[in-house]
This record gives structure tokens, sequence and C-alpha cells, in this order.
């Protein structure tokens, strides 16, 4: 039976199916709409790097064939062909996509679905509808990613640009078409065997066909081949980017009208001008050097070691910021800080911040009251309550979590106070984390307050927070935290650990049942805790005691 994905659902192929040459089905439709639907191979980068993955009706397959396009069949708009062991080792993401060729947006479709079919069996369908679109005209409808191993994700992203968004999003330009050519249309049926003609049928697969003998050419995006109308205007062709210039090639000098005079004998040297020597840090003491040069000159010492935060790698010391280009150095300073856009639910900006993107996944978002840092779009916070018996739990067990629920069709901004932030995605298994250390999860994963057993405590026990089942949960950490195996001596501080696999065995081992500096000499080391279990169980610890 076909597992029914929701937007921002993912699972691993292996847990899907056995094989690994799969049929992609895509159904999408609208009165008066025509689709171009595409699957894009992209790098570790997440961008076309080699257009030889671009598989459209221009051209049907990659070089190795692992990546086929079948056409109309089994009631799909448009099919695919997926064999995932052959697919090449830089190619970490296939994205399949569909546009509207002409005018028209996403909103006005009827109820489609792309899904997956192995060995005859539909085993996953992600089904979608025109009111889960406004104004977009692409969107970007599942991905097949590799993380360790092939996973599958229902993504269901839209673009208001079109194709045009999405190519350069995956890193790519659509240039005017000089000379545009007709491409005759293929012959014969895709070297793929159609799916049996019966009720609700699913493709089946037979070996594949020899290749046809008519060179493919070199991808040109324009319109499919034209029915007996008049042939519609070719759209732009496709071309992979230019390597940008780079920034700065050359330093920006502003020549003084006269240089400086020396300072005289015995005086102390003249400070040097604004820009003269970047790399400084606030309070560092300058090394000494000679009388300083002209405004805008290289300095003669200190000129590569440190760069000051924020400044441009590459850079040449003595960069006047006000004979720039207007905008150009502001640019390239403030590009690493970017927004991170990925098209997956929850996304990293940097090491403090995390971003949650409502409309993938279609639930809401549990976060620690006072997280949100921005939002965008049409976001609803409201206060999310534990309940009477809830918090009696939590404040007998310190476990209590002040939480919102943020709702909407945005982007949610998340941080606290300078914290690490790193997200567990739980694919229906479990993980412990104290209550202290979560940030946020979605509101689909269960969660528990779990009893740790153990003598020489006061009550003869700690509590942790248990969360299980398909979602996202944001842990939080002083520091870089460090990843270890459980092996039966394992042992961690219990006011550093932050969070463990659920199947491991946790004791509470205390080796003096003296509270801490009761005597002259004790180490302070009182209360630890023993993890055991089967190889695979870990703990997370992080640098830091709370």
């Amino acid at each position: 039976m076909a597992r029914e994905f929701q937007r921002g659902h993912k699972a691993k192929v292996s847990d899907l199916t056995a094989g690994t040459d799969l049929y992609v089905g895509v159904q999408i439709a609208g009165p008066g709409l025509t689709f171009d639907i595409s699957c894009f191979g992209l790098d570790a980068n997440e961008q076309l790097s080699d257009d030889r993955y671009f598989v459209f009706f221009n051209q049907p397959k990659s070089p190795e064939e692992s990546i086929q396009l079948l056409g109309a069949q089994a009631g799909d708009t448009e099919s695919f062909r997926v064999t995932l062991d052959r697919v090449p080792a830089s190619i970490h993401k296939l994205s399949f996509t569909a546009t509207i060729d002409g005018a028209g947006q996403m909103s006005q479709i009827g109820p489609g679905h792309i899904r997956i079919v192995a060995g005859g069996e539909e085993v996953v369908r992600y089904a979608f509808t025109g009111a889960e679109f406004t104004t977009e005209r692409a969107v970007m409808l599942g991905d097949f990613y590799l993380k360790d191993v092939w996973r599958f994700a229902a993504v269901g992203q839209g673009f208001d640009g079109g194709l045009d968004a999405l190519l350069k999003n995956f890193g790519g330009e659509v240039a005017e078409e000089e000379q545009p050519q007709q491409q005759a249309p293929a012959a014969g049926a895709p070297g793929f065997a159609p799916p049996p003609q019966a009720a609700a049928p699913a493709p089946s697969f037979g070996a594949p066909a020899p290749a046809p003998q008519a060179p493919a050419p070199a991808p040109s995006f324009g319109a499919p081949p034209p029915p007996p109308a008049p042939a519609a205007p070719q759209p732009p062709q496709y071309q992979q980017p230019a390597a940008p210039a780079p920034v700065h090639a050359a330093p920006t000098m502003a020549a003084p009208l006269a240089p400086p005079a020396p300072a005289p004998y015995g005086q102390p040297p003249q400070q040097p001008s604004y820009g003269q020597v970047p790399g400084q840090y606030p309070g560092q003491v300058p090394p000494p050097a000679p009388a300083p040069g002209g405004y805008g000159q290289q300095p003669s010492y200190g000129q590569v070691p440190g760069q000051m935060p924020g400044q441009v790698p590459g850079q040449q010391p003595g960069y006047a910021p006000q004979a720039a280009a207007p905008g150009a150095g502001l640019a390239a300073a403030l590009q690493p800080y970017k927004e991170a856009p990925t098209g997956t639910r929850w996304t990293p900006q940097n090491q403090q911040l995390m971003r949650v993107d409502l409309s993938m996944g279609g639930q809401a978002v549990l976060a620690r009251q006072g997280s949100m840092v921005l939002y965008q779009g049409k976001v609803d916070f409201s206060y999310k309550g534990a309940g009477f018996a809830g918090r009696i739990v939590g404040n007998a067990t310190g476990q209590e979590m002040q939480l919102m629920r943020c709702t909407g069709r945005g982007q949610v901004f998340l941080a606290e106070n300078g914290a690490h932030l790193h997200a567990i995605e739980l694919q229906g298994d479990a993980i412990c984390v104290s209550a202290e250390n979560v940030l946020a999860f979605d509101e689909s994963l269960q969660h528990e307050v779990r009893r740790i057993e153990g003598h020489g405590i006061p009550g003869g026990a700690l509590f942790t927070m248990q969360f299980q089942g398909t979602g996202t949960v944001i842990v939080k950490t002083h520091g870089v935290p460090v990843v270890l195996p459980v092996t039966p001596t394992t042992f961690a501080d219990s006011n550093a650990i932050v969070a463990w696999s659920a199947a491991s065995q946790v004791i509470l081992s205390s080796q003096v049942r003296l509270r801490r500096n009761a005597y002259p000499g004790h180490s302070g080391e009182t209360v630890n805790l023993q993890f055991r279990g089967a190889p695979g169980n870990f703990i997370v610890v992080q640098p830091y005691e709370v």
C-alpha cells in the first residue's frame, strides 16, 4: 500500500522499497494551462554544475541513462525512469519540477500528485492542489537526495518567476536565443515498457530498449514540438552561468593631493590614516613601523596578518571606502551574511540562527517563548499551554517548557542567547533531550517526560524529555558539541550531557555520596550518567557545564 506524503515529509528510499529502478510519475493539469516537467541533477552544493543532467523535453536522458524522460502514461502528465544505483557520485540531488509554459498561476491547477512506483507497485504518493499556491508559476514537487543513503522528500515549494527563477535558484541563467532551432519529435516511445492497462494501473518496467540512434542535441531550452497550429516563439536558451568576476580584483585608492610630512625627530610618529592598516583588531598594540607614507598606500608591516571582522577576503590593504563604486563595497561586505534558502523546511542560517518555513509540511511548530527574532509572511503566534497535569509534571521534574505555537504561511527565524543550534531529523525513531536544551520542534512529534533511575541523589532519579515520531527537533548547545558512540564504559557529567539515543540504557552513577566541596581535596564530580547499549547508540556532550 502506498504511503501518503504531505509537504515536508521525508523518508529513506530503502524504507519505501528495496529496489533502485524506480518510476516517477507527475500528474498536473489546469484549464488552459500547459506545463513543462523537468528533472534537475544537482551537485553537493545544490547547483546545476553539469547541464547534461538537466533532463527535459529537449534532452530526454542523462549521459549514462540513469535519468530518462518517458512521456505521458498511466494517467500521469509526465513520467521518468530513475535508476539510483547508476547515478554518478557527483550528483547528490534529483529535483523534479513543473513550470507553466505561458500565462497562468499554480493556484489554477486541479488536484495533482507526484508518485514513485517500484516493481509495478506504487510505494509513495504526494498529492497537492492549487489551494496550496498563489501566484507561483513554477514549483519543486519532490526530491531524491543523498544523505548517507538516498532519500525522498515531498517539497511543494513554488517560485513566482517561473522556470527563470528555478534556473537561477539552481545556479543557471536564461539568455536570449539568437537562432532558434526546432527539434523533431522523438520517434517511438521511450525505451521502457509501459505499465499494464488495468484498474488503477501502476507502471511496471521492462528491460530498457536500445537508446535512439539520433544523437541527443545540446540542451536548448525551447517550446516542445509544435502542434499543427502555428508554432509559438521559442523561449530563451538555457546556458550555464559564466564565472563571476572577482570582487575588488585591484585596490581602489584615493590619491592625496600631497603626502603628509614626516613627524619631527623626537616626537611620536603620526597616526596612520583611516584604512591604512586593515586587519588590526580593536585594542591590538600596533607594531613599530617607519614613518607612514601617503594616504591610501599599502603599509610596509602588518599587511597580511589578521583581517578585521567583516573584511571581504582578498581585499587589498589601503582600501578607501569613500572611493568605492556606489554599492559595490557594501554588497561585497554583506554577501557572506545573506539568507541561505535551500528548499527545505528547516534551514540553519549560521551556527546561532535557524529558519523554519511554515508553508512546507502543513503543520505547526512549537518554539520556546521569546525565541523568534524575525519572521516573513503571514504567521500567527499563540500561547501553547501544557494543561494542568502538564504543569504539575513539569514543575515536579524540572522539564517544563514555556512554548508558543507558530502557524501560517511564512518563514520564522529562531535564536536564543547566541546558543549553537542543531536540527535533528527523526524518522520514526526517538531521542532524549533535556527541556533546557530544546529550542523548537515540529508539532507532529510526540514528547513526554522520561525518568532516569539512580541512587545517591535526592529523590533517587533524574528526568529528561523524550521526542519520538517523524519531524525535526532543534537542540541548542553552548559551543560545538561532540557525538560519541555508547560503550560499556561511557560516562558523562550530568551537567554537560545534551542528548542521547532513546534506546540507550542510562544508569545514574554517584562516586561519592556527599555534596560537592564537602571536604578538602574533593574533585567536585559526584554525579555521572553511565550509558550502555547496542552498537549505533550515541550521546551528545557540550563543552560547557550548566
